[in-house]
């Protein structure tokens, strides 16, 4: 991309962390090299955010993109539905933080896996909160395995998906009902993979992981791409 030798015009990117100690009282932020390295290689300007609910609305602003990584499980009870025994609660300080980043975010924004899963809940979405239950397919979704998904709808902004696209996954949970947002790809088991926000400038969650594509999984160039079209989203005025 042009912008790549242009390092001033570089937009910039914000990656939320996660606490490794998932707690709200302490804790280390830790972000997997992944999401920045691949910001990068799009043209961006990568900036990891702590969990500071008080400046949300301030870091969604001054950032010309944002993305909401993956990590354990979304606290369902603040939606009004019980948590699964099995289910594992993520940090409260970065739910609630992220919830008001999407909140006050007007810019483009990309959601993967907790991140998806975070935007369905904030659009009145459901959460199938423990796969193992209720699928059969279940392991096709867990531990980086890869699986194809293919397209149900088109958004602008979304690179092609084929009837063989091939993506990364690993998650136990999944959305069942995205509320306001559109489905946009599911996998052959009838996993929503992919969603956006019709009504905004590229505001797409996938529940795969494309920072993990490597050149041995068939569609490398389709997950970074979701990348460099963020980016490309963020450039515009």
């Amino acid at each position: 991309m042009a912008l790549s030798n242009q390092p001033t015009t570089r937009p910039l990117i914000g990656i939320t962390a996660d606490n490794r100690e998932n707690t709200a009282t302490s804790g280390t932020y830790e972000c997997a090299a992944d999401y920045c390295r691949a910001v990068s290689v799009a043209g961006g300007l990568a900036v990891v955010l702590p969990h500071d609910i008080g400046r949300a609305a301030h870091y969604a602003q001054r950032c010309d993109g944002l993305i909401l990584t993956g990590g354990v499980d979304p606290n369902t009870s603040d939606f009004g539905t019980p948590m699964h025994p099995k289910a594992r609660p993520m940090d409260p300080a970065r739910q609630a933080f992220e919830l008001a980043l999407i909140e006050a975010c007007t810019r483009p924004l990309l959601g993967i896996c907790l991140g998806m899963q975070l935007m369905a809940l904030w659009a009145g979405g459901r959460l199938d909160q423990y796969l193992p239950d209720t699928l059969a397919t279940h392991k096709m979704h867990a531990d980086n395995r890869c699986h194809p998904v293919a397209a149900t709808a088109t958004a602008e902004g979304l690179p092609p998906l084929g009837s063989m696209s091939e993506v990364v996954s690993s998650h136990r949970q999944a959305i069942v009902d995205p509320g306001s947002l559109q489905v946009l790809a599911t996998a052959s088991d009838g996993v929503i993979e992919a969603v956006h926000n019709p009504t905004r400038r590229f505001w797409i969650g996938v529940q795969w992981h494309p920072e993990r594509a490597t050149e041995s999984t068939v569609d490398r160039r389709l997950n970074q791409d979701l990348f460099a079209m963020l980016i490309q989203a963020a450039t515009r005025p």
